[in-house]
């Protein structure tokens, strides 16, 4: 195979839960793919994003930890250039295709810009290199069909990401009922549509994986005013701030995406039992609801302590968890990854010690005192649903 004389680059977005993990795992398993190179980027201190995707066996994957759209423009340009770079060395295999799984709190406008504006005054070598290389293909937006009106009511980062799309994938239509899921999502795409006139809109269960990842000019004048508005916006802010300029990844975040978002990691050294695990899961996501956004991460068991767990739980949604057939790599502790709106660390983690790291004997009446008591860990002061 030789390296085609411009690579298609996709960005995959979605919000918080919406399945683009799963997705990639489906991508992955398809020889079609087989010679793709994929971009994992994670909004987070611990990475455990690229444990929870099973890499294909040419696939190539690279992790970058931080919300690409907060770090800067450069890192995505300096991700694609290492890329390119490892296969021109013959560090990996070469690659014909390029997809960016987007961090479900990602704007698209940074990441739009830094792959179109080559022909801009403002264009630094490295980006007019880039685009010498790569181009734009598609933008894929996964809208989560049973928390995906509230979550645009609540983000407008998931609003950003579906004006963006050139393709919007309804997902988690199997959660629908199935008298109503006709009615249903006719009325998801028509609300959809008021939001992106040209996108086209795929329900998940009928997705044709080629097609979806088929290279195709994508065109940022087709997307309407309101993506051009905030493209401009982007390209206004960034020249602001400086040419070059990096802040630093924490206060870019806060920055962004409003000051009661929060993200942390739980790592334990000690394998749990699965039920306390699950009880754990309820009484957090009893308490903290629709602010509890996101939780994923890779746990330990006492059960099978050489088949880890994979856990996804999105609001009151928790995702049946997979039992791995080994460990994705050598540390074989439960790491744990929150995303919270108005919801401090320290009382998911006081809840995490108290009903998973506590005397097992003691564990039937601890959990009765926290159920009665732990709604008054969270005190999300001064802060708003909306972000």
């Amino acid at each position: 195979m030789t390296m085609p004389d411009k690579i298609p680059v996709f960005l995959l977005s979605g919000f918080l839960g919406a399945g683009k993990s799963t997705l990639l795992n489906q991508l992955l398993a398809d020889s079609t793919f087989h010679d793709s190179a994929v971009v994992i980027n994670e909004f987070g201190d611990v990475p455990v994003d690229h444990l929870l995707v099973r890499q294909g066996e040419t696939s190539i994957s690279q992790v970058s930890t931080g919300c690409l759209c907060c770090s800067g423009s450069t890192d995505l340009t300096k991700t694609l250039f290492d890329l390119h770079f490892a296969a021109f060395n013959g560090s990996t295999g070469e690659f014909s295709r390029v997809i960016v799984e987007m961090s479900g709190l990602g704007d698209p406008a940074p990441l739009v810009n830094a792959l179109t504006k080559s022909e801009s005054a403002k264009a630094s070598e490295l980006d007019k290199a880039i685009n010498n290389i790569f181009y734009l293909a598609g933008f894929v937006t996964l809208y989560d069909v049973i928390n995906g009106a509230e979550t645009l009511d609540n983000h407008f980062e998931a609003l950003k990401q579906i004006a963006f799309a050139d393709k919007i994938i309804l997902s988690k239509t199997d959660h629908l009922d199935e008298s109503s899921a006709q009615t249903g999502l006719k009325a998801i795409s028509e609300g959809l549509r008021e939001l992106n006139h040209n996108a086209e809109i795929i329900d998940r269960a009928e997705l044709n994986l080629a097609d979806l990842f088929q290279p195709r000019p994508y065109s940022t004048l087709e997307q309407g005013e309101d993506v051009l508005g905030w493209l401009a916006l982007e390209e206004a802010m960034s020249a602001e701030a400086g040419f070059g300029h990096h802040e630093e990844n924490n206060d870019a975040q806060l920055k962004r995406h409003g000051t009661a978002i929060r993200t942390f990691s739980i790592v334990s050294d000690e394998p749990t039992e699965v039920e306390r695990f699950h009880q754990f899961l309820n009484v957090l996501q009893n308490s903290a609801g629709a602010r509890l956004l996101r939780v994923k991460g890779i746990v330990a068991t006492k059960e099978d302590h050489d088949r880890p767990l994979v856990i996804h739980a999105v609001q009151h949604l928790v995702t049946d968890p997979v039992r791995l057939e080994n460990w994705p790599d050598e540390d074989r502790r439960t790491r744990l990854v929150f995303i919270t709106n108005g919801v401090e660390p320290k009382p998911i983690r006081e809840l995490f010690a108290a009903m998973i790291e506590s005397n097992g004997s003691s564990f039937g009446s601890l959990f009765q005192r926290l159920g009665r008591q732990v709604a008054g860990l969270f005190h999300p002061k001064n802060s708003t649903e909306k972000v």
